[in-house]
């Protein structure tokens, strides 16, 4: 058996674990810049709130309801996530980091000396006692109904938060029961196609034949239709390669000139060669674009994009911004406030150093080694500890809007929570 833990609107939670007085009130978390609202409790939700929704158009209900606002702090929650995870692996040894808030535990043999239910509800109210985040649990032969399970244990408090499907009556109860588009590996593109073919709920495609599963949705949607008929096949423990990376933010405020614009695109590239860096890959093409705010039709519009094609793919932060910075000077244009930039890199390939006779850069496993030890040293002491000079030093004009920012409790001692007595 396959357990999904789930940390329940893991972001607001964090928030309203360090600010206990909110606990029962309306909490929302907001995306970078504070644009817009990417977590929200129950509470909130039932105001009309809804995830996605720019910050501007709710804050007339937010201020009305006395709504706790937050920025949104990654350093702080993935802090919290490693909190989380290390006590669910002081309860099952087998365990898999899905995302930031979802942990597979493998239960294979278990259920020999616990009773499951039991094991995993035992482990929610350790982690509600030791970190008071909310988790749910579905347990399940398949990672595809284990999170079928979770999604009904989050919505009936009637499972206590751990929900089974153990038997072939379960499963056929829940599949029926479930919405089709919220099933894993279900995509809005194959929603409309078996919408359109008569199949409405997740139990009507578990029960078609296989060869009509194929046929029409090919190998990703028949592994779907093993997995909701019980038969693991979906592994989620390899890393998947991404063909392009992309960082990009709107700015704090607007910006023109062009050092403040080329800031911004250094400080962008670095955070894409540590992604690529990470899954040990090299980039073949660098992307930069920028473009003035579109909302204020009083000041003059532009978009503009260049692409650069490296001699030979690389993962060396010096050799991609440098590139960047190239695209930056071709883009930018006097007069123009820029709100937006953004890089990306595509052409990835496996690997992170590649030779030929005529490269025009010395040393090339070298120079990607000090890369690779930068990030050691930004993941161990914090994002952008040590950077690029060209990326500013943080308190530029383009810089996200933090303004509702819990700082970092759990790992900056300067920072640290203080109690007045």
């Amino acid at each position: 058996m396959i357990a999904l833990a789930d940390c329940n609107t893991f972001f607001a939670s964090v928030e309203r674990a360090l600010h206990p007085g909110l606990r029962g009130k309306p909490v929302c978390v907001l995306s970078s810049n504070d644009g817009n609202i990417v977590a929200l409790t129950t509470e909130a939700k039932a105001l009309g709130i809804r995830r996605g929704d720019p910050y501007f158009k709710a804050k007339d209900i937010i201020e009305r309801n006395g709504v706790a606002v937050f920025s949104g702090n990654l350093m702080l929650y993935a802090a919290m996530s490693k909190r989380v995870q290390s006590i669910m692996r002081r309860t099952v040894e087998r365990t898999e980091c899905y995302s930031i808030d979802e942990q597979f535990l493998y239960l294979d043999g278990y259920e020999k000396h616990y009773d499951l239910v039991d094991l995993m509800r035992g482990m929610v109210e350790q982690i509600a006692l030791w970190t008071d985040i909310p988790v749910s649990v579905g347990i399940a032969k398949t990672k595809t109904l284990a999170k079928v399970a979770s999604k009904f244990a989050k919505q009936y408090r009637g499972y206590g938060g751990v929900c089974m499907i153990d038997t072939e009556a379960k499963r056929r109860k829940a599949l029926s029961m479930f919405d089709l588009a919220d099933i894993w590996g279900i995509g809005p593109r194959n929603f409309a196609k078996l919408s359109a073919l008569g199949v409405n709920t997740p139990l009507q495609l578990a029960d078609k034949p296989g060869e009509w599963v194929y046929r029409h949705l090919h190998k990703p949607g028949f592994q779907t239709w093993l997995e909701l008929n019980g038969h693991p096949c979906i592994d989620t423990s390899e890393i998947v390669r991404r063909q392009t990376i992309t960082t990009s933010r709107s700015f704090g405020n607007m910006i023109s000139t062009r050092e403040e614009l080329k800031a911004s695109v250094a400080s962008f590239a670095s955070s894409c060669c540590s992604t690529l860096r990470g899954q040990d890959s090299a980039a073949g093409c660098v992307s930069v674009f920028a473009c003035s705010n579109r909302f204020r039709e009083d000041l003059p519009q532009y978009w503009n994009m260049a692409t650069q094609r490296l001699i030979v793919p690389s993962a060396d932060t010096l050799e991609i911004t440098a590139a960047a910075m190239e695209l930056a000077d071709r883009i930018y244009r006097p007069g123009i406030l820029f709100k937006k930039s953004g890089v990306l890199l595509s052409d990835i390939t496996a690997g992170c150093c590649h030779h030929t006779l005529f490269d025009p850069v010395q040393k090339r496993e070298e120079r990607v080694e000090l890369s690779q030890t930068l990030d050691r040293m930004n993941h161990k002491y914090g994002v952008r500890t040590v950077g690029l000079a060209v990326a500013g030093s943080g308190n530029e004009n383009w810089k996200n809007k933090k303004e509702h920012l819990t700082p970092n409790y759990l790992t900056d001692i300067d920072q640290i929570m203080t109690v007045q007595i």
